[in-house]
Protein backbone atom coordinates (compact mmCIF):
# COMPACT_ATOMS: atom_id res chain seq x y z
CA UNK A 1 0.00 0.00 0.00
CA UNK A 2 3.16 2.57 0.99
CA UNK A 3 4.16 1.88 -2.67
CA UNK A 4 1.33 2.71 -4.48
CA UNK A 5 0.90 5.84 -2.40
CA UNK A 6 4.01 6.60 -3.43
CA UNK A 7 3.74 6.29 -6.60
CA UNK A 8 0.47 7.89 -7.07
CA UNK A 9 2.40 11.44 -5.27
CA UNK A 10 5.18 10.77 -7.56
CA UNK A 11 2.66 10.82 -10.44
CA UNK A 12 0.87 13.47 -9.81
CA UNK A 13 3.75 15.23 -9.31
CA UNK A 14 4.76 14.64 -12.86
CA UNK A 15 1.41 16.02 -14.29
CA UNK A 16 1.92 19.65 -12.09
CA UNK A 17 5.39 19.75 -13.92
CA UNK A 18 4.27 19.22 -16.80
CA UNK A 19 0.57 21.20 -16.12
CA UNK A 20 2.88 24.30 -15.56
CA UNK A 21 5.13 23.78 -18.78
CA UNK A 22 2.64 23.64 -20.88
CA UNK A 23 0.97 26.88 -19.32
CA UNK A 24 4.27 28.68 -19.55
CA UNK A 25 4.21 27.95 -23.16
CA UNK A 26 0.76 28.88 -23.44
CA UNK A 27 1.82 32.48 -22.22
CA UNK A 28 4.83 32.46 -24.21
CA UNK A 29 2.87 31.39 -27.25
CA UNK A 30 0.79 34.55 -26.78
CA UNK A 31 3.24 36.49 -26.61
CA UNK A 32 4.77 35.61 -29.59
CA UNK A 33 1.85 36.15 -31.75
CA UNK A 34 1.76 39.85 -31.44
CA UNK A 35 5.37 39.21 -33.85
CA UNK A 36 3.44 36.35 -36.22
CA UNK A 37 3.33 37.40 -40.11
CA UNK A 38 -0.79 37.54 -40.22
CA UNK A 39 -1.03 39.88 -36.75
CA UNK A 40 1.08 42.55 -38.15
CA UNK A 41 -1.92 44.89 -39.12
CA UNK A 42 -4.25 43.70 -36.88
CA UNK A 43 -5.96 45.13 -33.68
CA UNK A 44 -4.95 44.26 -29.84
CA UNK A 45 -8.70 43.00 -29.97
CA UNK A 46 -8.31 40.71 -33.62
CA UNK A 47 -4.84 39.58 -31.69
CA UNK A 48 -7.49 38.37 -28.32
CA UNK A 49 -9.45 36.04 -30.86
CA UNK A 50 -6.37 34.59 -32.30
CA UNK A 51 -4.56 33.91 -29.35
CA UNK A 52 -7.76 32.29 -28.14
CA UNK A 53 -7.36 29.67 -31.07
CA UNK A 54 -3.84 28.55 -29.55
CA UNK A 55 -4.78 28.46 -26.23
CA UNK A 56 -7.63 26.52 -26.55
CA UNK A 57 -6.02 23.66 -27.28
CA UNK A 58 -2.61 24.36 -25.28
CA UNK A 59 -3.81 23.68 -21.85
CA UNK A 60 -5.19 20.06 -22.13
CA UNK A 61 -2.06 19.10 -23.79
CA UNK A 62 -0.26 19.36 -21.13
CA UNK A 63 -0.82 15.49 -20.40
CA UNK A 64 -1.21 14.49 -24.08
CA UNK A 65 1.72 15.90 -25.97
CA UNK A 66 2.85 14.61 -29.22
CA UNK A 67 4.77 11.62 -29.49
CA UNK A 68 3.61 10.69 -25.57
CA UNK A 69 0.30 10.49 -25.67
CA UNK A 70 -1.38 8.27 -23.14
CA UNK A 71 -3.37 5.43 -23.06
CA UNK A 72 -7.21 6.14 -23.37
CA UNK A 73 -8.97 7.69 -19.95
CA UNK A 74 -11.94 6.11 -18.30
CA UNK A 75 -15.12 7.72 -20.12
CA UNK A 76 -18.89 7.55 -20.01
CA UNK A 77 -19.93 5.05 -22.53
CA UNK A 78 -20.88 7.38 -25.18
CA UNK A 79 -17.79 9.27 -24.85
CA UNK A 80 -15.84 6.27 -25.13
CA UNK A 81 -17.57 5.00 -27.95
CA UNK A 82 -17.32 9.05 -29.74
CA UNK A 83 -13.53 8.12 -29.34
CA UNK A 84 -13.80 4.95 -30.72
CA UNK A 85 -15.82 6.35 -33.64
CA UNK A 86 -12.92 8.55 -34.44
CA UNK A 87 -10.37 6.11 -34.64
CA UNK A 88 -8.74 5.36 -31.16
CA UNK A 89 -8.38 1.96 -30.99
CA UNK A 90 -6.53 2.34 -34.82
CA UNK A 91 -4.36 4.89 -34.13
CA UNK A 92 -1.41 2.57 -33.26
CA UNK A 93 -1.37 1.91 -36.71
CA UNK A 94 -0.71 6.01 -37.91
CA UNK A 95 2.89 6.12 -38.76
CA UNK A 96 2.30 9.82 -39.84
CA UNK A 97 -0.28 12.31 -40.31
CA UNK A 98 -0.09 15.64 -43.11
CA UNK A 99 -3.18 18.26 -43.53
CA UNK A 100 -3.07 22.42 -43.70
CA UNK A 101 -5.16 23.92 -41.19
CA UNK A 102 -6.98 27.01 -42.46
CA UNK A 103 -9.22 29.63 -40.33
CA UNK A 104 -10.89 32.48 -41.14
CA UNK A 105 -12.43 35.33 -38.97
CA UNK A 106 -12.41 39.30 -38.46
CA UNK A 107 -11.24 39.27 -41.57
CA UNK A 108 -7.87 37.39 -40.81
CA UNK A 109 -6.94 34.45 -43.33
CA UNK A 110 -4.03 31.74 -41.70
CA UNK A 111 -3.16 28.66 -43.39
CA UNK A 112 -0.23 26.04 -42.10
CA UNK A 113 0.57 22.94 -43.31
CA UNK A 114 1.98 20.03 -41.12
CA UNK A 115 3.67 16.39 -41.24
CA UNK A 116 4.03 14.94 -37.87
CA UNK A 117 4.89 11.00 -36.72
CA UNK A 118 3.47 10.75 -33.58
CA UNK A 119 5.56 7.60 -33.00
CA UNK A 120 9.04 9.76 -32.81
CA UNK A 121 7.05 13.10 -32.28
CA UNK A 122 8.95 15.02 -35.65
CA UNK A 123 7.01 17.56 -36.77
CA UNK A 124 7.44 19.33 -40.14
CA UNK A 125 5.70 22.84 -40.38
CA UNK A 126 5.26 24.85 -44.00
CA UNK A 127 4.29 28.48 -43.72
CA UNK A 128 5.13 31.80 -44.17
CA UNK A 129 7.42 34.41 -42.37
CA UNK A 130 5.72 38.14 -42.10
CA UNK A 131 7.14 39.06 -45.09
CA UNK A 132 5.22 36.58 -47.10
CA UNK A 133 8.60 34.60 -47.51
CA UNK A 134 7.97 30.99 -47.56
CA UNK A 135 9.05 29.49 -43.97
CA UNK A 136 9.86 25.61 -42.97
CA UNK A 137 11.04 23.76 -40.31
CA UNK A 138 11.34 20.03 -39.33
CA UNK A 139 12.37 19.42 -35.25
CA UNK A 140 11.63 16.81 -32.66
CA UNK A 141 9.72 17.25 -29.85
CA UNK A 142 12.44 15.49 -27.89
CA UNK A 143 14.75 18.12 -28.95
CA UNK A 144 12.62 21.15 -28.83
CA UNK A 145 14.97 23.02 -26.22
CA UNK A 146 17.52 22.87 -28.73
CA UNK A 147 15.33 24.13 -31.24
CA UNK A 148 15.44 28.38 -32.01
CA UNK A 149 12.81 30.93 -30.16
CA UNK A 150 10.91 30.83 -33.67
CA UNK A 151 10.40 27.19 -33.37
CA UNK A 152 9.49 26.90 -29.15
CA UNK A 153 7.66 30.04 -29.01
CA UNK A 154 5.74 30.37 -32.34
CA UNK A 155 5.76 27.04 -34.72
CA UNK A 156 5.75 24.60 -32.05
CA UNK A 157 2.82 25.89 -30.23
CA UNK A 158 0.72 26.34 -33.18
CA UNK A 159 1.52 22.70 -34.04
CA UNK A 160 -0.48 22.08 -31.06
CA UNK A 161 -3.58 24.05 -31.39
CA UNK A 162 -3.89 22.83 -35.25
CA UNK A 163 -3.61 18.84 -34.41
CA UNK A 164 -5.73 19.37 -31.27
CA UNK A 165 -8.75 21.07 -33.80
CA UNK A 166 -7.71 18.21 -35.87
CA UNK A 167 -8.51 15.16 -33.69
CA UNK A 168 -10.01 16.52 -30.76
CA UNK A 169 -12.22 13.52 -30.17
CA UNK A 170 -9.26 11.76 -29.32
CA UNK A 171 -8.08 13.84 -27.21
CA UNK A 172 -10.86 13.61 -24.71
CA UNK A 173 -10.18 10.18 -24.76
CA UNK A 174 -5.85 10.65 -24.49
CA UNK A 175 -6.05 13.74 -21.95
CA UNK A 176 -6.39 12.65 -17.90
CA UNK A 177 -6.66 16.10 -16.62
CA UNK A 178 -9.93 16.94 -17.36
CA UNK A 179 -13.91 15.56 -15.81
CA UNK A 180 -15.78 14.13 -18.91
CA UNK A 181 -19.84 13.50 -18.45
CA UNK A 182 -22.14 12.73 -20.64
CA UNK A 183 -25.60 15.14 -20.25
CA UNK A 184 -27.91 13.26 -22.22
CA UNK A 185 -29.91 15.02 -25.22
CA UNK A 186 -29.85 18.49 -25.60
CA UNK A 187 -30.75 21.31 -28.13
CA UNK A 188 -27.69 22.08 -31.02
CA UNK A 189 -26.46 25.41 -30.15
CA UNK A 190 -26.67 26.27 -33.88
CA UNK A 191 -30.16 25.70 -35.94
CA UNK A 192 -32.80 23.35 -35.03
CA UNK A 193 -31.95 19.23 -33.94
CA UNK A 194 -30.68 17.57 -30.84
CA UNK A 195 -27.38 16.10 -29.75
CA UNK A 196 -26.17 13.94 -27.07
CA UNK A 197 -23.86 16.51 -25.09
CA UNK A 198 -20.77 15.53 -23.74
CA UNK A 199 -18.68 18.16 -21.82
CA UNK A 200 -15.27 18.11 -21.10
CA UNK A 201 -14.26 20.49 -18.38
CA UNK A 202 -11.35 21.55 -16.57
CA UNK A 203 -10.92 22.12 -12.66
CA UNK A 204 -11.55 26.00 -11.39
CA UNK A 205 -8.37 26.21 -9.82
CA UNK A 206 -6.44 24.70 -12.66
CA UNK A 207 -3.45 26.53 -14.33
CA UNK A 208 -3.70 30.29 -16.02
CA UNK A 209 -7.16 29.85 -17.31
CA UNK A 210 -9.07 27.52 -15.36
CA UNK A 211 -12.45 26.23 -15.57
CA UNK A 212 -12.59 26.07 -19.20
CA UNK A 213 -15.24 23.95 -20.95
CA UNK A 214 -15.78 22.21 -24.32
CA UNK A 215 -19.05 20.76 -25.14
CA UNK A 216 -19.38 17.96 -28.03
CA UNK A 217 -22.92 17.27 -29.56
CA UNK A 218 -23.22 13.90 -30.95
CA UNK A 219 -25.14 12.43 -33.75
CA UNK A 220 -26.88 8.92 -33.19
CA UNK A 221 -23.34 7.41 -35.30
CA UNK A 222 -21.44 9.17 -32.28
CA UNK A 223 -20.00 11.76 -34.77
CA UNK A 224 -19.47 15.33 -33.73
CA UNK A 225 -22.17 17.87 -34.98
CA UNK A 226 -21.80 20.93 -32.90
CA UNK A 227 -18.79 22.03 -30.78
CA UNK A 228 -19.02 24.56 -28.04
CA UNK A 229 -15.54 26.33 -26.50
CA UNK A 230 -15.93 28.36 -23.21
CA UNK A 231 -13.04 29.86 -21.41
CA UNK A 232 -13.02 29.73 -18.06
CA UNK A 233 -11.30 33.44 -17.45
CA UNK A 234 -13.75 35.99 -16.28
CA UNK A 235 -10.90 38.43 -18.10
CA UNK A 236 -10.42 37.09 -21.36
CA UNK A 237 -14.12 35.93 -22.01
CA UNK A 238 -14.29 33.65 -25.26
CA UNK A 239 -16.80 31.70 -26.87
CA UNK A 240 -16.77 29.71 -30.06
CA UNK A 241 -19.48 27.52 -31.51
CA UNK A 242 -18.89 25.82 -34.84
CA UNK A 243 -20.16 22.87 -36.70
CA UNK A 244 -18.29 19.71 -37.78
CA UNK A 245 -19.49 18.69 -41.00
CA UNK A 246 -17.02 17.69 -44.44
CA UNK A 247 -16.41 13.85 -42.39
CA UNK A 248 -13.91 12.26 -45.06
CA UNK A 249 -11.60 8.99 -43.75
CA UNK A 250 -8.35 8.89 -43.52
CA UNK A 251 -7.15 5.28 -43.34
CA UNK A 252 -8.57 4.38 -39.81
CA UNK A 253 -9.30 7.45 -39.00
CA UNK A 254 -12.54 9.87 -38.92
CA UNK A 255 -11.79 13.85 -39.63
CA UNK A 256 -13.93 16.67 -39.70
CA UNK A 257 -12.52 18.90 -42.68
CA UNK A 258 -14.58 21.61 -41.67
CA UNK A 259 -15.79 24.24 -39.29
CA UNK A 260 -18.37 26.98 -39.60
CA UNK A 261 -19.61 29.08 -36.88
CA UNK A 262 -18.98 31.96 -34.27
CA UNK A 263 -16.31 33.10 -32.68
CA UNK A 264 -17.01 35.61 -29.68
CA UNK A 265 -20.34 36.86 -32.24
CA UNK A 266 -18.29 36.98 -35.11
CA UNK A 267 -18.11 34.89 -38.37
CA UNK A 268 -15.64 31.88 -38.23
CA UNK A 269 -14.52 29.26 -40.48
CA UNK A 270 -11.84 26.50 -39.94
CA UNK A 271 -10.83 23.56 -42.75
CA UNK A 272 -8.77 21.23 -42.54
CA UNK A 273 -7.72 20.20 -46.03
CA UNK A 274 -5.06 17.81 -48.16
CA UNK A 275 -4.81 15.44 -44.96
CA UNK A 276 -3.50 12.12 -45.28
CA UNK A 277 -1.93 9.43 -42.94
CA UNK A 278 0.94 6.90 -43.77
CA UNK A 279 0.33 3.49 -41.87
CA UNK A 280 2.92 1.91 -40.15
CA UNK A 281 4.94 -0.17 -42.70
CA UNK A 282 4.06 1.42 -45.72
CA UNK A 283 5.55 4.44 -47.29
CA UNK A 284 2.62 5.54 -49.28
CA UNK A 285 0.20 7.79 -47.97
CA UNK A 286 -3.60 7.42 -47.83
CA UNK A 287 -5.67 10.79 -48.69
CA UNK A 288 -8.60 11.60 -46.54
CA UNK A 289 -12.21 11.19 -48.72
Amino acid sequence: MKLQETAIRAARAVVAHSTKLSFHLVKRSVQFTEDRPFLANLTRAKLSYLSALTILTLIPAASSRAGELSPAAQLPPTAEQMAKTYGLDSFGQIEGIRYTFNVEFHGVKVSRTWEWEPKTGKITYEGKDKNGNPVKATYLRSELSTQPDTVKNGIDPNFFNDQYWLLFPLHVAWDHSSTVTDEGMQKLPLGEGSGERIVVKYASDAGNYPGDTWELYLDADHRVEQFVFHRGSPKKTSLITTTWEGYKKAGPLLISTEHRGTADGGPFHESFSDVAVKLTGSDTWINAQ
